[in-house]
């Protein structure tokens, strides 16, 4: 059925003037109308003229976001699905993104000529680093944003939402700790990310707190592929005193750390113990494993989605007035992870 404004209109016995702010969220349309105009636009596949709803309402019904691009930089599938979550909310209140590439040097540049395009409502902000300039670049212009994940040393007065990333390998650290581990190798995420830095800081403090140290030989930084999962675990099982337990941060690395440690003829959960951080990637499911495994899990999913309505309630089309959110995470115990080995 192809429904214009003035069909739409009619068919609801309504002004054009009272649909349009109906749909673009005006408060002085009431509840039981908004719903009317939201069913009516379901069930007959009604879509807004872009140009005239912006005329009407000042906004453009658009999430911005810059994308990393240059050489060597691998595409991330914990992005992908942090997107899916984003888009999945977007849809639902008719929103779109704008997706602008940048050079790794240039992303302060490139949300600057964005924010200033007028092209989106609100921008939000990933991959947050220990000292990230772009959080004060952002508090300087006038549009909204959300950040995924916080700075380290500096102060935290803008939106956020974050998970508890150093509470998560603190309690998975002291698990392998009751169990009689204490050689426990660590498979993280980028130096320089905020969230590999605080899981280092949850490890570490699980280790003090048991008189154990943390073995650097045992520790390994990169981006978050099955491939350096599998190089780091390799060289951890090459150590004089290989780990009789690893982290891992991500399912993706612990795919491979998997594979290498069953090339290296040792079995999972009796030989070597692992745990690994799940965001519930729908097509790397840690119970599918030969072994299924032990991990941390908040789903990435979930958190694009709330991102997304935050973003867009802060423009105006919801009410919600959280600024900053620290979701805790969940521990699931499964076969990966039992008593450490009598030494040899």
């Amino acid at each position: 059925m192809n429904v214009n404004l003035k069909k739409l209109a009619e068919m609801l016995g309504l002004s054009q003037t009272t649909v349009s702010r109906a749909l673009n969220g005006f408060p002085e349309v009431n509840a039981e109308t908004r719903q009317r105009v939201l069913r009516a636009v379901r069930e007959t596949g009604y879509r807004p003229n872009r140009a005239a709803q912006r005329l009407a309402t000042g906004r453009a019904g658009s999430i911005g976001l810059v994308m990393p691009i240059a050489q060597g930089i691998d595409s991330d599938i914990h992005f992908g699905e942090f997107l899916a979550g984003l888009g999945e909310e977007s849809v639902r209140h008719d929103f779109h993104f704008v997706i602008n590439p940048s050079a790794p040097e240039d992303e302060e540049l490139t949300f600057k000529r964005l924010a200033a395009s007028g092209n989106v409502d609100a921008l939000f902000l990933a991959y947050v680093r220990e000292n990230d300039p772009r959080i004060a670049m952002l508090k300087s212009l006038s549009i909204p944003f959300v950040v995924h994940g916080r700075t380290i040393n500096q102060p935290t007065d803008y939106p956020f939402l974050d998970i508890d990333n150093t509470g998560a390998f603190y309690e998975a650290t002291r698990l392998l700790i009751q169990l009689g581990h204490r050689r426990i190798a660590l498979i993280n995420g980028q130096s320089h990310l905020t969230f590999a830095i605080r899981r280092k800081k949850g490890m570490v403090r699980a280790l003090d707190e048991n008189g154990l140290v943390f073995d650097e030989t045992l520790s390994h930084n990169s981006p978050m592929t099955d491939e350096y999962g599998y190089r780091a675990m390799e060289r951890f099982l090459g150590n004089p005193e290989p780990p009789t337990a690893v982290l891992c941060s991500s399912t993706v690395m612990a795919l491979g750390a998997v594979r290498a440690i069953t090339r290296a003829g040792l079995t999972i959960g009796r030989d070597i113990s692992l745990i690994t951080h799940d965001d519930v990637l729908p097509m790397l499911k840690p119970e599918n494993f030969m072994v299924p495994l032990t991990t941390t899990r908040s789903s990435l999913r979930a958190a694009g989605s709330r991102i997304a309505s935050r973003l867009i309630s802060r423009i105006g089309v919801t009410s919600d007035t959280v600024e900053q959110e620290l979701w805790r995470t969940e521990l699931i115990v499964r076969a990966s992870t039992g008593p450490a080995p009598a030494r040899r």
